[in-house]
This record gives structure tokens, C-alpha cells and sequence, in this order.
């Protein structure tokens, strides 16, 4: 799943016109994911379940070391332009959903089925709907 978005994501940026549409297709049909070619991926990132329900803005940008779970919506919102940056070392549980212009910080962690709608600090665990903040990070 990972390697058919690189080879898609390597090929949108060179301008090839119509293979990444292809692989992003295949991708979808295959793996049940969402991940335009358009995406930043950094190194390192898991998807849970090989990708399984994952939806992935055109725009979103993923660090490295990042383990997103199945079932994960990182996506817009009415209103907004900008779309979730995921910084390093972040875990998203399980169905969460993380929209809009949210930047979630390094080493933070999203916990199942929280919809995440304003910043997570680093180190910062967050839960609920929509997310609170259960710990800073920050010594607390």
C-alpha cells in the first residue's frame, strides 16, 4: 500500500499525468485507503490494517515515525482553507477524525474516535468529542 502511493506520489511530482490517478485508484480498490499522491508522508508511517478506511486530505502533511489506525479521517472543514499537519512520533488511535487547520505536535498522542478540531501540543494526549486535552506534555 505504502510503496504504490510512493511510486503514485513520485510520479505526480515529476507531472506524470495519468498513472498516479491509476495507483491512487488501485490503492482505494485494494486497501480501502484514501491517500491522494498529492500527500506528504514522511518516513517510517504506519497505517494500521494496511490503510483500512483511512480518508487523507489532497493537502495534509504527515511526519515521520507517525501510526495512524484504521479508520482515520484526516481531512478539511467548512470554513477553513488549511487542512491537519502531523508533526513527528504521533500516534492517531482508531476512528479518530482530526479536521481543519489543527497542528498536532510532536509525540502526541489522539486517542479512538476523538474528533480533534483545534491544536494538540507536543507530547499532549487528546480524547473525547470534540478532543480535550488530557496532558500538556509539559511536565504536568
Amino acid at each position: 500500500m505504502i510503496r504504490i502511493f510512493r511510486v503514485a506520489h513520485l510520479l505526480a511530482e515529476y507531472g506524470v499525468p495519468v498513472i498516479p490517478r491509476f495507483l491512487y485508484i488501485l490503492n482505494r480498490v485494494l486497501f480501502s485507503i484514501a491517500l491522494p499522491p498529492s500527500v506528504s508522508v514522511g518516513r517510517n508511517v504506519l497505517f494500521g490494517y494496511s490503510g483500512l478506511g483511512i480518508v487523507v486530505h489532497a493537502r495534509v502533511v504527515i511526519g515521520n515515525n507517525v501510526k495512524i489506525s484504521q479508520n482515520v479521517t484526516l481531512g478539511g472543514r467548512s470554513g477553513y482553507l488549511e487542512v491537519p499537519i502531523i508533526e513527528d512520533d504521533v500516534d492517531i488511535g482508531a476512528g479518530a477524525c482530526v479536521l481543519g487547520p489543527v497542528r498536532i505536535g510532536r509525540g502526541a498522542k489522539i486517542g479512538a474516535n476523538a474528533v480533534v478540531l483545534k491544536d494538540v501540543p507536543a507530547g499532549a494526549i487528546a480524547v473525547g468529542v470534540p478532543a480535550r486535552i488530557l496532558t500538556s506534555g509539559q511536565g504536568d
